[in-house]
């Protein structure tokens, strides 16, 4: 579009009809054209989709209409007709210039608000993810605990309840040791008490001296 312009401009613009200031100022001109298509490049360059989205691209796209710059230029006779027709034209495309540039900065606004979103969002999730994961994490713990708890309990139960055993039997035994040696006292206390008659005690020595039994 914009070499259109320059060669529409250069084939017209002979020396015959302008004049040295015109031709610097068509130089200036095709300077700005090479801006614009510099940044129309780089407009298309930022805007494009993956190639994955390439042939859906080629046949949704929207195609602008043709400048109006293209093939509008007619050389007029008098030098300061042209002058003032090119320095309208030249008006003209700075507006457009300008506008494309407006539209182009609203465009990487807009890119960098959503990239912003996007971050935002990303960091959002990740923050909930990192949030649920420790709920969950501590839920896990107290419930460890809990039954770690539970563990201990019944445990000092058991251990309660082997003393409590231990000591019951260690008493039985003491009580059947304490009344088996008062049996036997008793046993001993009778025995001694007994009276041997005269006779009897007589006949006792007499089997004793007897009955002798040799070392």
């Amino acid at each position: 579009m914009n070499s259109g312009i320059v060669s529409a401009l250069a084939s017209n613009c002979t020396p015959n009809n302008l004049d040295l200031k015109l031709v610097r100022q068509h130089s200036k001109m095709a300077t700005t054209s090479r801006s614009l298509y510099r940044t129309l490049r780089l407009r298309s360059f930022s805007t494009s989709t993956k190639p994955s989205h390439h042939n859906s691209h080629q046949q949704n796209h929207q195609y602008t209409d043709p400048n109006s710059f293209i093939g509008c230029w007619e050389a007029p006779k008098d030098p300061k007709e042209a002058e003032a027709k090119l320095a309208q034209l030249r008006r003209d495309y700075a507006k457009q210039v300008k506008e494309v540039r407006k539209e182009y900065i609203q465009e990487v606004e807009l890119m960098r608000l959503e990239k912003l979103r996007k971050e935002e969002a990303r960091k959002e999730a990740l923050r909930l993810q990192n949030e649920e994961r420790k709920r969950l994490k501590a839920e896990a713990a107290k419930v460890r605990a809990q039954q770690r708890e539970v563990a201990e309990q019944e445990f000092r139960q058991t251990l309660l309840k082997e003393r409590a055993e231990k000591l019951e039997n260690w008493k039985m035994k003491e009580k059947m040791r304490e009344e088996k040696k008062k049996e036997k006292n008793e046993l001993l206390r009778r025995q001694s008490s007994l009276w041997i008659n005269e006779p009897e005690l007589e006949k006792k020595i007499l089997e004793a001296i007897v009955d002798t039994t040799p070392l």
